[in-house]
């Protein structure tokens, strides 16, 4: 099925196609890679687990007992990723790992960060990437090289997010401020800030939709938030508030709907292509999703909860097998 034949029918059939419930902890994050079929998690267990999502197969997983296993996202190359560390972060300092998924070896360690990282992107267009730490810094770093490029001081725990160009990348900090910086030259300081007005909450995520319209905000206390990409202004908000809950937000691909998991358990999808609409309720059969993002390329989102991992598809294709 063709991305351009998304509507709200297709949004509100999907199902579940694969089940993976073999990890070992809690899975932290997940990263679909842009153009490939593939999905990779991070998870307590301290594994980073590669999938093939056409055939819904498990292709590798390797184990880092050293540093675990916390914020995941790809690389532009299908077996590398970028991991950052769960333990040891005071003996070593090496807070993030460039590592190879084909033969299992670091290929770059990074040094920089004295707190865990908690925001993690990688440059849609060229070899950098950022991270953002509980430290209330934000580096930015290039694959090429061990050394920090760059570093910017800020209140708070920091969220960070690239447009879809890679020209503009986003910072968002407490109280609501959302910095918008010139990715070339950044050091020039924000070319915009945007106020969420009346939510003090820390922003837990950002995402861009990929037309670069609009932005999604998810907090700390499980508010998401829809925001118009140039002028700041809230289009809508979606309360998802259960307390100690946490969810994550994602756009499809044509940039037309929202889903969200909720602390009720389902999963929450919206059309945003006007007014924004909701359209759908899902159970997730599963719990609280705190990992959720659809597929770049294909009518498919992974949903994670706790320590079971899912893929879902419309429930007229043919279902992947489970596992």
């Amino acid at each position: 099925m063709a991305l351009s034949e998304l509507n709200d029918d297709i949004v509100r059939s999907m199902s579940v196609g694969a089940v993976y419930s073999d990890f070992g902890g809690k899975i932290n994050s997940l990263d679909f890679h842009r153009t490939a079929d593939l999905l990779v998690t991070a998870s307590d267990d301290d594994s980073v687990r590669l999938y093939d999502i056409a055939s819904a197969k498990l292709l590798k997983t390797t184990y880092h007992k050293k540093h675990g296993a916390d914020r995941i996202c790809f690389t532009h190359h299908p077996s590398s990723v970028i991991c950052s560390s769960k333990h040891n972060l005071d003996a070593h300092g090496e807070c993030l790992r460039y590592l190879s998924m084909y033969d299992n070896r670091c290929l770059r360690y990074f040094k920089g960060h004295k707190e865990r990282v908690v925001s993690l992107c990688m440059s849609p267009v060229n070899d950098g990437f950022m991270s953002g730490s509980l430290d209330h810094s934000v580096r930015m770093w290039d694959l090429r090289v061990n050394a920090c490029q760059g570093i910017l001081h800020l209140r708070g725990r920091p969220t960070v997010a690239y447009d879809q160009q890679g020209l503009v990348f986003a910072v968002a900090m407490e109280g609501g401020a959302i910095k918008l910086f010139d990715s070339r030259s950044y050091d020039k300081g924000p070319f915009d800030t945007f106020l969420v007005g009346g939510d003090t909450a820390e922003v837990c995520d950002i995402k861009f939709s990929n037309d670069g319209k609009s932005m999604l905000l998810t907090t700390t206390n499980n508010h998401v938030y829809l925001l118009d990409a140039y002028n700041g202004e809230k289009r809508s908000g979606f309360s998802m508030d259960f307390p100690n809950a946490t969810i994550e937000a994602t756009f499809t691909p044509d940039g037309q709907y929202v889903l969200s998991g909720s602390g009720d358990g389902n999963i929450h999808a919206w059309n945003i292509s006007n007014e924004p609409n909701k359209v759908a309720c899902i159970d997730s059969y599963i719990g609280v999703p705190s990992c959720l993002k659809w597929a770049p390329r294909r009518v498919m989102f992974a949903a994670a909860a706790s320590s079971v991992l899912t893929f879902w598809i419309p429930n007229d294709a043919k279902p992947a097998p489970e596992t």
